[in-house]
């Protein structure tokens, strides 16, 4: 390793959530300390394809100085797309470079070029939701033996999945709203049988949710039969596989885990929803929900969502850093808990790193401890004998 870690920062992906991962990446690009750390930019289009370009040696001076090219046809307002660019550390522009095909190789990421190769020290996964946030890169990069920061392949693939994730939550003893799930084929066969299985045991209103899917993709509220019917063929859009969850009328209280096998919890915070709930409009487009960090909340309820914000960080085999939400029922303040997110948003204004400043660790701070946890987790990993030659 040089004297500055070069890390592989990679993003957008092949998932409903592909542009929130472009916002998040751009963020981590301006806010990485450019004295410790080089970025090499890996993006990932919707079609799955891998392309980068140059190191960035500095963060540039705001979004607008990147040129965005369109690549999914026609041009793009928010154009948060594929970047491939170097900065010039004097200067305050970015440059074209040419894009350069990514190739995985045992140790290292490598690039094909014939004047030179580039290794990588360590992998920097902001791929939300499919293919990036459901243990498939992260196999990738265990396969490859390449360190990486975030949950490993289970912890991921557990995270994502909100039935598998339920039923973790369930052995551990962790309480939650009542719910129901079924796949694709099991609709199309008995829909009757399901629609009348969410009315006697959530009933109206209710919440129907794709299985593999955050950020809100895909979530309906149904108020009745009609809606109920109209939501779950909605999120079969975006998954095989469907959850139906019971309304409970709470607040939402987030806690912010950070760590490998001694995780610690942040203070929580609570989000005010600008929407009836807080769906994908709320969350990214009209910019009306309010965080409140930290929550109002009693000693003892503070106490207990941080508590079981890292049992379930462990629950799941949880590494590097974790989002875990609560509801907090409002007539008698029983606590339930959501669900995990292992790769949470990371924007500077994002719940996951506010509630950490709020705990006293800055921004900076935070994404180098990340990668400090990822290296640590892969020498940890490095003493596992895999040949079996000493049996």
């Amino acid at each position: 390793m040089g004297s500055k870690v070069r890390v592989g920062l990679v993003y957008g992906g092949k998932s409903g959530e592909h542009e929130v991962s472009l916002q998040t990446a751009f963020a981590v690009m301006r806010e990485f300390d450019y004295s410790q750390y080089e970025i090499k930019p890996f993006y990932i289009s919707k079609q799955g394809e891998w392309k980068s370009g140059n190191v960035l040696l500095a963060a540039p001076d705001s979004v607008e100085t990147l040129r965005f090219g369109g690549e999914e046809g026609g041009s793009s307002n928010h154009s948060l797309a594929p970047l491939f660019h170097t900065l010039d550390g004097a200067a305050s522009r970015a440059v074209p470079t040419a894009v350069q095909e990514a190739k995985i190789s045992s140790h290292s990421v490598t690039e094909s070029n014939d004047e030179h190769i580039e290794t990588i020290d360590v992998m920097f996964p902001l791929l939300h939701g499919t293919f990036g946030e459901d243990g498939t890169i992260q196999g990738l990069f265990e396969m490859a033996n390449i360190p990486y920061v975030g949950a490993g392949v289970l912890a991921s693939a557990v995270g994502m999945d909100k039935v598998m994730m339920k039923k973790v939550f369930a052995q551990e003893g962790l309480p939650q709203c009542v719910f129901r799930y079924f796949n694709r084929t099991q609709w199309e066969k008995d829909s009757s049988y399901f629609i009348m299985e969410c009315e006697v045991s959530l009933g109206y209103p209710c919440f129907i949710k794709p299985a593999n899917l955050g950020s809100s993709v895909g979530v309906s509220k149904a108020r009745n039969r009609e809606e109920l019917v109209e939501a779950v063929n909605y999120a079969f859009r975006f998954d095989r596989k469907v959850i139906v969850e019971e309304f409970v009328d709470a607040r939402e209280i987030e806690v912010s885990v950070l760590g490998n096998d001694d995780a610690k919890a942040s203070v929580p915070g609570e989000i005010a929803p600008s929407n009836e709930f807080y769906d994908y409009k709320a969350k990214y487009i009209d910019g009306k929900s309010t965080m409140i960090i930290p929550a109002e909340l009693s000693v003892e309820v503070t106490e207990s969502v941080r508590e079981m914000a890292v049992r379930a960080f462990q629950a799941i085999d949880g590494s590097g850093l974790s989002r875990v939400d609560f509801f907090l029922r409002k007539e008698d303040n029983v606590i339930f808990i959501n669900e995990v997110n292992t790769l949470p948003g990371f924007t500077p204004f994002s719940m996951y790193p506010l509630l950490w400043r709020e705990t006293g660790v800055p921004y900076k701070e935070l994404l180098s401890t990340l990668i400090n946890l990822a290296l640590e987790r892969h020498a940890d990993k490095q003493r596992i004998d895999f040949t079996g030659e000493s049996l």
